[in-house]
């Protein structure tokens, strides 16, 4: 066998972080012209010391997607930072569903995205909270989710047309992203003021809003029987626990694309197949961060819980969680509605024989 090849030890902004097999592919359609591990170590040592990704990801509960063995490898989903890390990486106790709690990787440093990057990190999932505080989100986040046969052109036209108006006339501030394949996220900065059950209602009274002005366009239930052609606004992404893809993360891709913020304008037009570990950085380095002052723009959730509270005198209450989620207050029953017809389950989700 040949001999394993030595560590690259890296200067990542005065810290000494470690890069071991640096020539093995990660992207096999891109090969050795940018689809090695070296490659996307060096895209997240380029922009996590220019700045954006710190901006988005320092100080938040991050979960590690990783593919130690590339694209076509198996997935590693990290929620709990490892046991053997280096002495510069930190970790925020975070509390599940369950009430468990547990210590997830906390970034604050370039050095600690490459340490992470290291062990095959493709994509950094955070929490919409800040590590002084993980029970108060202060940010929303309106994933915008096509079925197959949509594509990112008809999201992007929700983005455009519904998603951004409806902001604007509520006071909110709305920051966009490709998500790295055919979808949106839009991440709206809040005061953390409320707890994830109050910022999941919120979300989902944002997106009955939305499907009730253009019901053939947007859906928001979560059984896929029920959505037909119509995109998603996945609601239990703001859900504790739920995490998403951050700004400036590699997606698991053929030509390892990015979901990259955009501003609105640019939006109008991009192409998120042009949105790479090539071609980031330097369009960062271009035209700058467009989400730079995301933490600057917070607003209240006053005007969404107001649109919650009717809702609930419409008749129309909370709306399921994921299936891992223990049974919560005032949900309904956790039951395609299929199968609730077919098989006479109650309202509190129990079998009738």
């Amino acid at each position: 066998m040949p001999p394993k090849p030595k560590p690259v030890m890296l200067d990542v902004d005065g810290v000494e972080v470690k890069l071991t097999n640096p020539d093995k592919i990660y992207f096999p359609e891109l090969g050795e012209n940018g689809g090695r591990k070296g490659d996307l170590v060096d895209y997240y040592r380029t922009i996590a010391l220019a700045g954006p990704l710190l901006t988005a990801i320092a100080g938040r509960p991050t979960f590690l997607q990783r593919f130690p063995d590339g694209v076509d490898g198996e997935q590693i989903y990290q929620k709990h930072l490892p046991k053997y890390h280096p002495d510069h990486v930190e970790s925020t106790r975070i509390v599940f569903p369950s009430k468990r709690s547990g210590q997830a990787f906390c970034p604050r440093l370039p050095a600690d995205v490459v340490w992470a990057a290291n062990l095959g990190t493709f994509t950094f999932h955070t929490w919409p909270t800040h590590s002084e505080d993980n029970d108060h989100p202060d940010q929303l986040r309106i994933d915008l989710d096509p079925p197959d046969g949509k594509s990112f052109d008809d999201v992007r036209r929700v983005a455009l047309d519904l998603v951004r108006p409806f902001l604007d006339e509520v006071g909110m501030t709305g920051f966009a992203k490709t998500s790295g394949s055919r979808g949106i996220h839009v991440f709206v900065p809040i005061r953390p003021e409320w707890d994830f059950i109050a910022t999941r209602r919120a979300v989902i009274a944002l997106g009955r809003e939305l499907e009730r002005r253009d019901p053939a366009a947007v859906t928001t239930s979560w059984w896929k029987e029920e959505r037909g052609d119509r995109i998603f606004i996945d609601y239990n992404q703001n859900a504790r626990d739920r995490s998403m893809a951050s700004p400036y993360s590699a997606r698991k891709s053929p030509r390892a694309r990015v979901s990259t913020p955009v501003t609105w304008d640019e939006l109008v037009d991009v192409d998120p197949e042009d949105l790479t570990i090539a071609t980031v950085p330097s369009l960062v380095d271009r035209r700058g961060d467009p989400w730079a002052d995301i933490d600057d723009q917070r607003s209240g959730l006053e005007k969404l819980l107001e649109m919650v509270e009717r809702d609930e005198a419409a008749g129309l209450g909370d709306m399921v969680y994921p299936p891992s989620y223990p049974k919560m207050p005032g949900e309904p029953p956790r039951v395609q509605p299929s199968k609730m017809v077919a098989e006479h389950w109650d309202e509190d989700g129990n079998r009738v024989e």
